[in-house]
């Protein structure tokens, strides 16, 4: 579970990296309040984005006694904030973003959640 959990991440690194570099897909994140590209404060969240969700897969990685063997209580707040971040992608206003991120952070939130027990 924890590679599937790190392949679904990667994905969700992939899609903020085309963000940074301004792909127009602002109608999908944020709140879906931006259409086209992110301006400069979006990219920057989405930047930021990145680093959260790389400490998540890292902390999964060692809760499942891998590489980096940070403390189990790591992922336990990754977790936890996948947990926040999905009930945000369920009830953003933007619909296309439910539509999208609703189910892939759901699938993130139960694989980790598999992980952990």
């Amino acid at each position: 579970m924890v590679y599937l959990l790190c392949v679904i991440l990667l994905g969700v690194v992939g899609f903020q990296v085309a963000l940074i570099l301004g792909a127009p897909w602002g109608r999908l994140t944020q709140g879906g309040q931006i259409e086209g590209a992110l301006p400069l404060k979006g990219r920057v969240i989405a930047a930021l984005s990145i680093v959260v969700l790389a400490a998540i897969a890292l902390s999964m990685l060692s809760a499942d006694g891998q590489w980096p063997n940070w403390p189990r209580w790591t992922a336990w707040v990754g977790t936890t904030m996948l947990a926040v971040s999905t009930l945000l992608n369920w009830i953003t206003p933007s619909q296309a973003e439910r539509k999208l991120w609703g189910p892939v952070m759901t699938m993130t939130l139960v694989f980790a959640v598999s992980v952990l027990l």
